[in-house]
C-alpha cells in the first residue's frame, strides 16, 4: 500500500470528486474549504502523512471547530467531507480502512417554527379587511385568501387547488386535497366564510374575465373555471408565488424574524388552536398531518409562549 502525504491525498481527492465523480462547483468548493481547515490543524499538530491522518485526529478537528462556536450544520458539512474523503482513500487502497467511518453527525437543534401573536393576526386581517372595503376585486380575493389561510390552517399547495364546488356553505367548510393525494374536510370560521362568500359574489367573477381578456395566444395555463382563487392575470388560477408574495407583504409590517410565507399563517393557527385547549389529535387531523409526532412541534410552540408568559407576569418566576 503506497504511503501519500495528506496534502496530495486531498488534492487528489478534489481532482477526482471534479473530473470522475462530476460533482457540482458548490460541492466542490465545500470540499475544498473543509479540508484545507483540516490539513490546516492537521499541519499544526505535526501531522503531514495520510498514514496519521487517523479517527482521533479528525475528532480533534471537528472538537476545536465546536468549541470556536461554529454551527451544528457546519460541523455536520465538516463530517460529510471527512467521510467522503476516507470512503476515497479506502476506495483507493490508499488505507486500510475509513477513518470517519466512526464519526458522528452532530444534530442541529431543531428551529421552532414562526408563530404570530393573536393580537398581531388580527391588525394582518383588519388591514386586508380595510383594503377590501374599497371593493377591489384584488383586495377582496387576498381578504378572503388570509382569513381562509388563518382560520383552516391550510398548505399553500391546497388553497391553490381548491375549487368552487369544495366550499361547503351551510357546512361551513372546504374540501382540500392534501398530500398523497389525501382529502380531507376542514372547518373554516365565521370570518373567513363571510369573506368567501363576498369574494365569490363580488370579486371572483371579475378577476376570471379580466384574466380572460389578458391572456395571451396560446398562453399554458390551469383552466381556471372551477378554480376558487383566480390569479390577477392569464387567465390562471392563482399561483403559490402570488400567495406568497401576498403573505410576505403582510408579515413585513408585523415585528418578528423568521420565514414570511403563507406556512407562517399554518403555524400561528394550530398554535392558537392548542394554546385555546384544542386536542392535539383534533389538530393533526385538521391540518393533515399522517403523524401525530409532526403535530407535537407546537405543542412546544405553545409551551414556549407559556414560559416567556410566566416569566414576565409571574411576580417569582
Amino acid at each position: 500500500m503506497s504511503v501519500m502525504n495528506l496534502d496530495a491525498a486531498t488534492s487528489a481527492f478534489l481532482d477526482a470528486a471534479r473530473l470522475e465523480f462530476g460533482y457540482s462547483e458548490h460541492t466542490i468548493r465545500s470540499y475544498r474549504r473543509d479540508l484545507l481547515g483540516f490539513t490546516e490543524f492537521a499541519d499544526e499538530q505535526g501531522v503531514t502523512s495520510l498514514a496519521d491522518a487517523d479517527l482521533e485526529l479528525m475528532r480533534s478537528w471537528l472538537w476545536e471547530r465546536q468549541q470556536a462556536g461554529l454551527a451544528a450544520s457546519t460541523i455536520a458539512r465538516n463530517v460529510a467531507t471527512l467521510k467522503s474523503f476516507g470512503s476515497w482513500l479506502e476506495a483507493r487502497n490508499l488505507l486500510p480502512g475509513n477513518p470517519a467511518s466512526r464519526l458522528r453527525t452532530p444534530r442541529a437543534p431543531k428551529a421552532l417554527p414562526r408563530v404570530l401573536t393573536q393580537d398581531q393576526m388580527a391588525r394582518v386581517l383588519a388591514r386586508a379587511e380595510q383594503r377590501a372595503a374599497s371593493g377591489d376585486p384584488e383586495q377582496v380575493r387576498n381578504s378572503a385568501i388570509l382569513e381562509l389561510l388563518y382560520s383552516s390552517a391550510l398548505r399553500v399547495s391546497e388553497l391553490v387547488s381548491l375549487t368552487t364546488d369544495g366550499f361547503d356553505r351551510r357546512e361551513r367548510s372546504v374540501r382540500v386535497i392534501g398530500k398523497g393525494d389525501k382529502e380531507r374536510v376542514v372547518p373554516l370560521g365565521a370570518p373567513a366564510a363571510r369573506a368567501l362568500e363576498r369574494y365569490l359574489s363580488a370579486a371572483r367573477h371579475a378577476l376570471l374575465a379580466r384574466s380572460a381578456d389578458g391572456r395571451p395566444d396560446g398562453a399554458p395555463t390551469r383552466p381556471a373555471e372551477r378554480a376558487l382563487f383566480i390569479g390577477n392575470r392569464h387567465g390562471a388560477a392563482i399561483n403559490t408565488g402570488a400567495v406568497y408574495r401576498l403573505v410576505s407583504k403582510e408579515l413585513e409590517q408585523e415585528p418578528g424574524g423568521g420565514p414570511s410565507g403563507p406556512h407562517t399563517f399554518r403555524h400561528t393557527a394550530a398554535t392558537h388552536l392548542l394554546d385555546g385547549g384544542a386536542d392535539l389529535r383534533v389538530v393533526q387531523e385538521m391540518l393533515g398531518h399522517s403523524s401525530l409526532s409532526s403535530t407535537q412541534v407546537y405543542t412546544h410552540v405553545s409551551m414556549e409562549r407559556l414560559a416567556a408568559t410566566y416569566r414576565q407576569a409571574h411576580p417569582r418566576a
